[in-house]
């Protein structure tokens, strides 16, 4: 096959193996482009459990779809279904494209004017067109803000009951009741709920054994035997200079740290865009991805993004739950162009500004500071 030699050609190679890089490879394939994907044990399933809202699922598929709701003060119904991503079939169901799977690493790359050449830890060579960074959120030291980069960070793990926290066929986006700056996130994941003790965003993120001993103050049973989940990740990390795509190419939401979702639906538009440029050449289509991610529309809705995260960083945490309350309490198309919508310029400010008009003298001081 054309990949067994030691020096192996691609059109495309992706580096990395979360969804993300199994979405991009899977929908390059898809559009006959010869595509590997290199990382070390490619084929793992992921540990992580992965929530998304239930339209933008793409290519993966759903273990349990319920109606979100959330609290700040009292219970709002999102109109707006999410999902629990199946990670076994989703990986199966990516991984079942013509894709060359290489269970190695990148240690370097070279790029030029006719293409890329990477080194990988085996001393293997793969000559690509096109080489896409999807490994993941790069650390950042704070973007000259000092204090660290604000991060999001969550701890966790499985009850068997709990209908007292979560109504059957719910799953609990945000509950900011006595959380004193976090919230408590609850859902269905098979025949268990999962129950997440989460700091939205700090600067430096809080301390897991924090928000360990917050969850253990809620008194929930959570189920040694199926482990714990602990998330820690930044929220506004650098995009980089190369192609790429998922948390490496900056696509996590700086106010809600999602990514997952956006990576999944903007898979098969990079993969469309590449098969374009790509016979104008190796630049040309860096160029196509990049315009591709980061369009204008979706730089100057990052910006506004960014200004939400710095608002969430400096409102003392008694107000949050109030902040919480005006947003769900916007009509559903606003919320989700804030929460969804990258390039949408025009109802991320809309959002924005009626979230501002709707809040409280006290939010509205915090807000414009």
């Amino acid at each position: 096959m054309w990949w067994d030699f030691v020096v192996q050609v691609a059109d495309v190679l992706v580096a990395g193996a979360g969804p993300a890089g199994w979405a991009l490879a899977h929908a390059c394939a898809d559009r006959g482009l010869r595509t590997a994907l290199v990382a070390p044990r490619p084929r793992r399933v992921w540990w992580q459990t992965y929530g998304v809202w239930a339209d933008e699922c793409g290519p993966a598929v759903a273990k349990t779809v319920s109606d979100a709701i959330a609290f700040g003060r009292r219970e709002h119904s999102l109109n707006r279904r999410y999902a629990i991503l199946d990670n076994d079939a989703t990986l199966r169901k990516l991984s079942s494209a013509p894709i060359a799977v290489l269970d190695d690493r990148m240690t370097a790359r070279h790029d030029g004017p006719l293409g890329s050449t990477v080194e990988l830890a085996s001393g293997r060579l793969v000559a690509a067109a096109l080489v896409i960074d999807a490994t993941g959120a790069a650390r950042d030291t704070g973007r000259g803000t000092g204090g660290g980069a604000a991060e999001q960070t969550a701890v966790g793990g499985y009850v068997s009951d709990a209908a007292d926290l979560v109504p059957p066929g719910k799953a609990l986006f945000m509950d900011w009741r006595g959380g004193d700056g976090t919230f408590l996130y609850a859902v269905p994941v098979g025949d268990r709920v999962l129950v997440e003790e989460t700091s939205l965003a700090a600067r430096p993120g809080m301390a897991l054994a924090d928000l360990r001993a917050r969850l253990a103050r809620r008194g929930l049973a959570l189920d040694p035997a199926l482990g714990e989940e602990r998330v820690r990740f930044p929220l506004d990390a650098p995009r980089p200079r190369g192609p790429a795509f998922g948390a490496a190419a900056g696509l996590i939401h700086p106010a809600t740290g999602y990514s997952v979702g956006t990576s999944l639906t903007l898979a098969p538009s990079v993969a469309d865009a590449i098969a374009e440029a790509l016979p104008r050449g190796p630049v040309a289509a860096r160029h196509a991805v990049r315009q591709t991610v980061w369009p204008r529309s979706a730089r100057l809705v990052h910006a506004l993004r960014r200004k939400g995260l710095r608002a969430l960083l400096r409102m003392p945490p008694a107000r949050l739950p109030d902040f919480f309350d005006a947003f769900f309490a916007l009509p559903a198309e606003l919320q989700h162009a804030y929460l969804s919508g990258r390039t949408d310029v025009r109802g991320t400010v809309a959002a924005m500004a009626a979230l501002f008009g709707s809040s409280s003298w006290a939010v509205k001081r915090d807000l414009a500071r």
